[in-house]
């Protein structure tokens, strides 16, 4: 199932840059929206495959990579996957280049739950978190992302240019947002290939 909305049919008035993605928000948001907000976005679908296929894939933290147009996989830093455990993320940008960025994890319940931090544990640049629901003929798959309250590449960027705050934000979120539906789509043809016929 493709988790991302139909286009607008050509009669229909373009969306504004606040409704293109779904927006969540920790505080706020504010008029005009801020990073001090903590606003974050999601994606979610309906996989036709058990929680437990859909947890092997969306635990292994390289597999994105295989989807995702920014991140390119990672490595775990000691152990593997559990809470508090750390990983090492590569990922890429055109205004940016290349770059490597730890991230902690912060949920993990096997089966249902599995987020993590970037940047600093206490503090994070970011968070990012699956959460599996399981329904009748599968599982939901919920995939979201916030940004801060720490400070991040996305904070320096926003300092260089505080009058296009909220453009900087929802650009960066808009890209957050088309890597996360590619992802879960992949995530779910993969638990689906297993599962079929």
């Amino acid at each position: 199932m493709d988790p991302s909305p139909p286009p607008p049919a050509d009669d229909r008035p373009a969306l504004s840059p606040i409704d293109e993605v779904p927006l969540t928000f920790a505080a706020g948001p504010s008029e005009p929206i801020g990073f001090a907000d903590g606003p974050g976005t999601w994606v979610e679908v309906d996989v036709a495959a058990p929680p437990e296929r859909v947890w092997a894939l969306v635990s292994d933290i390289d597999l994105p990579g295989r989807f995702s147009a920014e991140f390119l996989g990672a490595t775990w830093v000691g152990g593997g996957p559990g809470l508090g455990a750390a990983f090492v993320g590569r990922n890429t940008h055109p205004n940016v280049g290349e770059w490597e960025i730890t991230s902690f994890v912060d949920a993990y319940e096997p089966g249902r739950t599995f987020g993590w931090a970037t940047v600093d544990a206490a503090n994070p640049g970011s968070r990012w978190r699956y959460d599996l629901e399981p329904i009748d003929g599968g599982t939901r798959l919920r995939f979201s992302t916030s940004v801060g309250p720490g400070p991040s590449f996305l904070t320096m960027v926003i300092d260089q240019r505080p009058d296009k705050e909220e453009r900087i934000l929802l650009r960066r979120l808009r890209e957050h947002h088309a890597n996360m539906v590619r992802t879960v789509a992949g995530i779910a043809a993969l638990a689906e290939a297993e599962t079929g016929p």
